[in-house]
Formats: C-alpha cells, sequence, structure tokens
C-alpha cells in the first residue's frame, strides 16, 4: 500500500465531505470543488477523517489511491485556507496590471499581452512586478501561473522575463573575446 494513501485526511471545522458512489465534493469557507475517485480506489468518510484504500486485485491500484488521496487533500485544504503563487516580472519596462477579468502585461513585445483570468481564479498585482495568483483549485493555480510565465520564461543571461518568486535561475556566463 502506497505510504501516502495510509494517511488520513482530517477534516477541519466549516468544511463539509459528501461522498456520492466514487464522486467527492468538498464545500468549504473559499468555495466548492469536486473530484471522481478512480474506481481502483476505496474512499470512506467517517466522522471527521477521510480515508483511502487499494481495492485488491487491480494492478497500479495502490499508486492511484495515493494519488487520490493527494487530490481530495489539496480539495480540502483549498476551501479552508486557499492557495496562492506568486510571480515576478525581471526586466526593464516589464509592467502588469489586474483589471477585472484580464491581467495586461508589457513584457517587451511589440504589443501589450493581455490574459484572460478564467473563473475561480483572482490576480492581485501589489506592484508593477508583482503577480498573485489565488484561488481554492490547487491545479488551476499552477496551470494559470504556468500560462502566465510561458509568455517569457526567464533567459539565463540576465534573467529577464517572467519567473516565479521562489524559483532560482541559473545563470551563464557571457561569451568571451
Amino acid at each position: 500500500m502506497s505510504r501516502v494513501a495510509k494517511a488520513p485526511i482530517s477534516i477541519p471545522s466549516g468544511v463539509t465531505v459528501d461522498l456520492k458512489g466514487q464522486l467527492v465534493s468538498v464545500k468549504g469557507g473559499k468555495g466548492n470543488l469536486e473530484q471522481e475517485i478512480h474506481s481502483a480506489v476505496e474512499v470512506k468518510v467517517e466522522d471527521s477523517t477521510i480515508t483511502f484504500a487499494a481495492k485488491e486485485g487491480k494492478a497500479n491500484a495502490s499508486a492511484l489511491a495515493g494519488t487520490m488521496r493527494s487530490l481530495v487533500n489539496n480539495m480540502v485544504e483549498g476551501v479552508a485556507n486557499g492557495f496562492e503563487k506568486k510571480l515576478q516580472l525581471v526586466g526593464v519596462g516589464y509592467r502588469a496590471k489586474s483589471t477585472g477579468k484580464t491581467l495586461d502585461l508589457t513584457l517587451g513585445f511589440s504589443h501589450p499581452v493581455v490574459f484572460n483570468i478564467p473563473e475561480g481564479i483572482t490576480i492581485d498585482t501589489p506592484s508593477n512586478t508583482e503577480v498573485i495568483v489565488k484561488g481554492v483549485d490547487k491545479q488551476l493555480i499552477g496551470q494559470v501561473a504556468a500560462n502566465i510565465r510561458a509568455y517569457r520564461p526567464p533567459e539565463p543571461y540576465k534573467g529577464k522575463g517572467v519567473k516565479y518568486a521562489d524559483e532560482v535561475i541559473r545563470r551563464k556566463e557571457a561569451k568571451k573575446k
């Protein structure tokens, strides 16, 4: 059995978990999320804990049990506390501004980049060079942050581009004569 799947998830106060067949729905103060659990995984919701177990005789059921437990744990944590990812813009004239449902980016191109913010995500810009992506769905936050970073990934010579706040860019030395 997977080590991850062995640990039960404790449900914090203010969060409700409903199990209908293989569909787990989690409701909390920040929002609602749903996840379909794989048929090779057995889920039990008792009192204030959720437990996962692999069904016997199914190939790779142990690995799937650990994966499903991680996904549901992220859902519980998301509706209780929420998640956020910070991005930094490094470069002369690189700016970001959040307006309503769009994020306007100036990244050194001949045109401004307009990023449409998906449903369930909020983007804050505390300063011109900082972007904070917030929401309840950890997968969606990671994908949105990756999409914003993909417009201008950091380059290794001067470090210019859009980078995660905790990202370390391996720098290269410039060509010598």
